[in-house]
């Protein structure tokens, strides 16, 4: 079962609150380990203050060290201290800022708000302050914003409990409640398994990695291996530290919170696929095709196409000739992803990419029937599929004018099967990526296969990937995360 422990400083401090067998002093914590082998621990350290070597610091390093979850970590206690991290991505902060302050703020030159387990009483800024919490995941926290021509965060402060008045205390209670229950909502008790493996999913998505029935089938494999598959949304951030492992079932990109959740798994120590190198690595074809070329790996003749440079143009059409593919570096399910045939198409799909992109891809056009994909994990191919291009089109998915997708057919052999150069090359493509779960999808004209991609996060469909191996896909793939979950608990690398 999981124990909450909250510390405090001083038990004046928790003086206005219910008593509780949950709390304790940070000396009597510092002095006498609490916690069996069968029970997790979660730790909230609520002491005055976290100052290197003094009081707080060590609950939380000493949390650490007996394998206690704990809040502030030390690493979230280091990084408050370095201003160089509140670089917070927030590109409407001013305009936010200045509808939220009275008659825009104009005789306001700073302020500062409370986040309590990243809510806040503003809701005009209740992203801004989950957005904090995420990067600096502490119970109680004071942003500050200064104004010099524009708003911005001047500073992101721990606060004290001992520090707030009757009303900030009602809501810090309030908030500690809401977050402890999502702490216990998962009854324990029923821990027959050695290892929980968080799931992130989107049940939205309109074209996810895995259908349902596939999600049902890591579930199933996880539970004959000894592993609870527990499917979470990206509303469960604070929660990630409950688990043994993270496995990204949702699109990845290195702007939204799959990067961040990968980010946070992989600085909690948990083993984690995708992990966030890979993210970066795989999700952007500027950074593939310049790390295949490099590796003298074959891939279709590519150009980089720079924005307001037609001169450029001009030189890659000389390059390339037509037809050729522009490619968005960041595009999946081939969206982003224009066929042209002539240098007004060419000017005019230029011009639509370029608005969401500096950098384009300019590619040679290679016809082929299908497109190969091979499942590689941990260096060794998985499964081999041809995707047949959608019947009357060039790309395996057609993207309908109401945004709908119409795939081609597919063939999914044994690895064993599939011509031995094109298994070959895409276990070379992801040597330099990682060890992870990746897609290679390559296209074999003649008997010379050549890079297209590199997927960090492969579609793994029931019906599709599995059609050769069947349940043995998803086991072999919950395999490696016990392979790697065991590793880790006796001490070694996760890989």
């Amino acid at each position: 079962m999981t124990r909450l422990v909250i510390v405090v400083e001083k038990a004046s401090d928790w003086g206005s609150y219910y008593p509780s067998v949950d709390v304790m002093s940070a000396m009597d914590y510092l002095r006498k380990p609490v916690g069996g082998d069968d029970e997790r621990t979660h730790v909230i350290n609520l002491c005055r203050s976290y100052k290197y070597l003094g009081t707080g610091y060590y609950v939380s390093l000493l949390a650490e060290a007996r394998g206690h979850k704990v809040m502030p970590s030390v690493r979230t206690v280091n990084d408050l201290r370095r201003r160089s991290l509140y670089g917070l991505d927030i590109d409407d902060l001013n305009q936010k800022l200045t509808h939220f302050l009275p008659a825009g703020g104009r005789d306001t030159t700073d302020f500062g708000i409370l986040v309590y387990f990243g809510e806040t009483a503003y809701p005009a800024l209740q992203d801004l302050a989950r957005q904090v919490f995420e990067m600096f995941p502490c119970p109680l926290l004071r942003i500050e914003f200064e104004r010099d021509r524009v708003w911005q965060v001047s500073s992101i402060k721990p606060v004290g409990l001992h520090t707030l008045d009757d009303a900030q205390e009602d809501a810090f209670a309030e908030e500690l409640d809401r977050f402890s229950r999502k702490l216990w909502r998962k009854p324990r008790a029923r821990r027959q398994f050695r290892y929980d493996l968080a799931m992130l999913v989107d049940p939205k998505e309109k074209m996810p990695p895995s259908n349902k029935k596939a999600l049902k089938a890591f579930i199933d494999a996880g539970k004959e291996l000894g592993i609870e598959v527990d499917p979470i949304g990206k509303n469960d951030y604070q929660r990630l530290a409950e688990y043994d492992g993270l496995f990204i079932r949702e699109t990845t990109a290195s702007d939204n919170h799959t990067y961040r959740f990968a980010h946070r798994a992989e600085k909690e120590g948990m083993v984690v696929i995708d992990d966030p190198s890979s993210i970066l690595r795989c999700t952007n074809k500027i950074y593939l095709n310049d790390l295949m070329v490099s590796r003298k790996l074959a891939v279709p003749r590519t150009e980089i196409l720079y924005r307001d440079d037609s001169k450029g143009m001009k030189e890659v059409v000389a390059k390339l000739g037509f037809p050729l593919v522009l490619k968005i570096p960041d595009g999946s399910f081939s969206r982003g992803v224009v066929k042209v045939e002539d240098e007004a198409a060419l000017a005019a799909a230029a011009s639509g990419l370029f608005q969401h992109s500096a950098l384009l891809l300019a590619q040679e056009y290679v016809y082929t029937e299908f497109d190969w994909r091979i499942g590689v994990l941990n260096r060794e191919p998985l499964y081999a599929c041809k995707y047949y291009m959608s019947r009357g089109h060039w790309q395996i998915y057609n993207h309908g004018a109401k945004g709908t997708a119409k795939s081609g057919g597919f063939e999914t052999i044994a690895v064993k099967d599939a011509p031995a150069e094109v298994v070959k090359l895409a276990l070379k493509a992801t040597q330099p990526i990682g060890d992870g779960l990746y897609g290679v999808d390559l296209k074999q004209v003649g008997s010379k296969p050549v890079v297209i991609e590199v997927n960090d996060n492969p579609s793994i469909d029931a019906g599709v990937e599995d059609a050769h191996l069947g349940d043995e896909l998803y086991s072999r793939i919950m395999q490696e995360f016990l392979r790697r979950m065991e590793r880790k608990r006796q001490g070694g690398s996760a890989r």
